[in-house]
């Protein structure tokens, strides 16, 4: 295991002071950095979630469930209904009427969202982006984005493909939903990366499904006589897809096909351990307590970072994956 550093920089940014009350004109103080109002009322916090949508997003809103509890903060969570934008925009919306303190966002689409955070800002509540950027990315129109580096950690998993097939290869891409910006992300750090020499003949979106990777692989791997061997799966539900396809293909995983994937779930490590896949890139989901941090900074009128990048680490073998297990919380 080998702990991954950021490829791109974090930029420090002062927050808008707008959401800091003046004592001269309502005779009260500042929120407290503790999470409760000037009144001593809790802070509510909306939650626009993304919802079921398997290992890796369950520990991420679980996290930030607790975090808040923790902090004594109201956490009113909304999730997507069935990963539907529409659903969400209500939600947030909902939000921005109710005047809560702030809005945490976990966005199903990158696009679509400039009338919704533009009202969030005229009605100065801070939102804070989880996981998930926008498009096209107008940090003005948010208060800080705290997520994994989707770019970096793409780069990286391209990296270890060039050094274990100096000779070249036939690899397939298997994508998350179109129009997220982590899918658009980790396309961006794997083509910027990945040698020439590799050549991609395949790629198709199995949206972050195990059952819908296996029968995408199958097909690719029919169409192509089985000569496919790397697939680049950017997350582990669809690497274990493809690892049943390989299986049923007749050929063994991790020799014939070798299969990256990106999260870091127990499955997944399980998986790296017993040989099936070659190398897990995690994409670290616990960090409810950045949010926390960053919301109270916001409402309180603080200073906070525009971007901050959740460090996450790397897996390239059996025994890697065998040390981290005990310890793996999702």
């Amino acid at each position: 295991m080998r702990t991954f550093t950021p490829l791109r920089k974090i930029a420090t940014l002062a927050a808008t002071g707008v959401f800091a009350l003046s004592l001269a004109a309502c005779g009260a103080s500042e929120t407290p950095a503790d999470g409760s109002s000037s009144a001593g009322a809790k802070l509510t916090v909306g939650f626009v979630a993304v919802g079921p949508e398997g290992g890796w997003r369950t520990a991420n809103e679980e996290n930030i469930k607790e975090a808040f509890k923790n902090a004594d903060i109201e956490l009113k969570y909304a999730p997507a209904t069935n990963g539907d934008q529409n659903s969400q925009i209500t939600a947030f919306t909902s939000f921005v009427d109710e005047d809560v303190d702030a809005i945490v966002l976990s966005a199903t689409e990158a696009t679509g969202w400039e009338t919704s955070l533009k009202k969030a800002q005229e009605a100065e509540i801070p939102v804070v982006l989880l996981d998930r950027g926008i498009e096209p990315n107008d940090d003005s129109l948010y208060t800080s984005l705290i997520a994994p580096d989707n770019v970096g950690i793409s780069a990286a998993a391209a990296t270890w493909a060039n050094a274990r097939f100096p000779d070249g290869g036939n690899y397939v891409v298997l994508e998350g939903p179109p129009g997220l910006s982590v899918v658009n992300d980790r396309n961006k750090g794997w083509d910027a990366t990945v040698e020439s020499s590799l050549k991609k003949v395949g790629s198709q979106s199995a949206n972050w499904s195990t059952e819908e990777a296996k029968s995408v692989f199958e097909t690719m791997l029919k169409s192509k006589s089985n000569d496919i061997q790397l697939v680049f799966a950017q997350n582990d539900e669809m690497g274990l897809g493809a690892v049943q396809a390989v299986e049923e293909a007749g050929l063994t995983p991790g020799k014939d096909v070798k299969i990256i994937t990106i999260d870091g779930t127990k499955n997944a490590l399980t998986a790296l351990s017993e040989g099936k896949l070659s190398f897990v890139a995690e994409y670290n989901p616990l960090f409810g307590e950045d949010a926390v941090a960053v919301v109270k900074k916001a409402v309180a009128g603080e200073s906070v970072e525009k971007n901050i990048v959740v460090k996450s680490v790397t897996f390239d073998s059996p025994e890697a994956a065998k040390t981290a297990l005990p310890e793996r919380k999702y």
